[in-house]
């Protein structure tokens, strides 16, 4: 399939994404405003953390075989429509008295739901638009665009709960998933011939699939695990930030915002070098390299004393840097695998990372509030940084692109 004009579309799709993504983190921030307000409780915060994550953990496991067999761009449309008539419900309970605590989580489960079918879907189209030697510099500018999120979102979310109605901010979302879908509408996406592709059977059909498909090549069934075993060290390291900032180093909030901003501007920073560079041509060196420098620069920031902000601030920097070139990963799978089998692979990919979350900050609270945050970051950076030299010596990660590059 010659891909003509793959920038206009990919862009076209990416900066519609990028205004959605804006907006709904804004919304989302601004809900975690309301319900911090409201009950100033840490286990309903935990509470929202767990709804946002669980459903796109579990339907991950049953939708698979269900995006391949249906039209992608279809998905991602209804995804971002339905999650808009997610929030527009909740607009219109808002318009008639303050949402109860139950409501918001129940929202926020929807739309987590929304999401297990759109993150999947456009994983999957990416490598239909993109030429493959163009795979890894793609991941970088999304992932740039994902940190200019992550700096904005808690600013402007901040800012609009404190300036604008609830209803307001919500109407600024739905607007972003219409400008989404309509981005989408707008390019001609291929379709897969459906004929190609095995009518599974059976409620976990699509995850079996999908692990036999990763399993032809113990690599990518190899990066599988190690980005769960990853995402349950390193997704507790977001909660505990502030903690670290606040309780370790005794800094204030402005300490905290600027640790964190540091870390976003790094992740910025490392987007635009991926963008530009690709990334090593051996993708696998590219992640366990971004694995490991997360590791180190973790471990650093958990043995610095209590005079030390300032180098955590670089330990900061140097962790965000190398987030972005861990998500080459994503290439890694529209390469190797066949495009009708990707709805499946990415599903039940997203369904082990959402599930190990979860478990992640689970384990951390627990460990973090007996030994102390700044312990929990430095067997983090022990445990990532031993994720990448296992992955280093692995013959299955060694032979991965040694083998075939699509799956049969």
């Amino acid at each position: 399939m010659e891909k003509r004009n793959w920038k206009r579309t990919f862009f076209t799709i990416q900066s519609g994404q990028a205004i959605s993504l804006i907006t709904s983190s804004a919304l989302q921030m601004a809900l975690i405003f309301y319900l911090t307000e409201k009950t100033n409780s840490s286990m309903t915060l935990a509470l929202a953390t767990l709804v946002g994550f669980l459903p796109q953990g579990v339907l991950g496991l049953f939708i698979g075989g269900w995006i391949d067999r249906h039209s992608r761009k279809r998905i991602m449309i209804g995804a971002d429509l339905f999650i808009a008539a997610v929030s527009a419900l909740l607009a219109v309970i808002s318009a008639f008295l303050d949402p109860p605590v139950w409501v918001v989580l129940v929202i926020l489960f929807l739309r987590s739901i929304g999401s297990a079918f759109h993150t999947p879907s456009i994983n999957a189209v990416t490598p239909l638009i993109v030429p493959t030697d163009k795979l890894a510099k793609c991941t970088g500018y999304i992932q740039s665009l994902q940190s200019v999120s992550s700096i904005v979102s808690p600013a402007l979310g901040a800012l609009l709960y404190a300036q604008c109605t609830l209803i307001e901010i919500i109407a600024l979302d739905v607007v972003g998933a219409f400008i989404a879908s309509i981005a989408v509408m707008l390019v001609k996406i291929p379709n897969i011939d459906v004929a190609n592709i095995p009518q599974s059977e059976g409620v976990l059909a699509g995850a079996k699939e999908a692990y036999r498909i990763l399993a032809q090549q113990k690599g990518l069934l190899t990066l599988l695990w190690m980005g769960a075993l990853y995402m349950f060290a390193y997704m507790p390291i977001n909660a505990l930030f502030p903690l670290i900032s606040m309780n370790h180093f005794g800094g204030t909030t402005w300490h905290v915002a600027m640790s964190e901003s540091v870390f976003a501007a790094g992740m910025l920073l490392g987007g635009i070098v991926l963008g530009v560079w690709g990334g090593f041509q051996r993708k696998t060196t590219t992640v366990l390299l971004s694995i490991a420098v997360m590791g180190i620069a973790l471990l650093i920031a958990g043995i610095l004393p209590a005079s030390g902000f300032i180098a955590f601030v670089v330990c900061c920097a140097i962790m965000g840097f190398s987030a972005p070139f861990y998500g080459v990963q994503t290439a890694i799978y529209q390469e190797m695998v066949r495009p009708e089998y990707l709805g499946r692979v990415f599903s039940l990919s997203l369904s082990t990372m959402s599930l190990a979350m979860p478990l992640g900050l689970i384990a951390a609270g627990c460990f973090a509030d007996m030994t102390g945050v700044e312990t929990w970051f430095a067997i983090s950076g022990i445990f990532i940084a031993g994720i990448a030299v296992v992955g280093a010596v692995l013959p299955s990660i060694k032979e991965l692109y040694g083998g075939t590059k699509k799956d049969k």
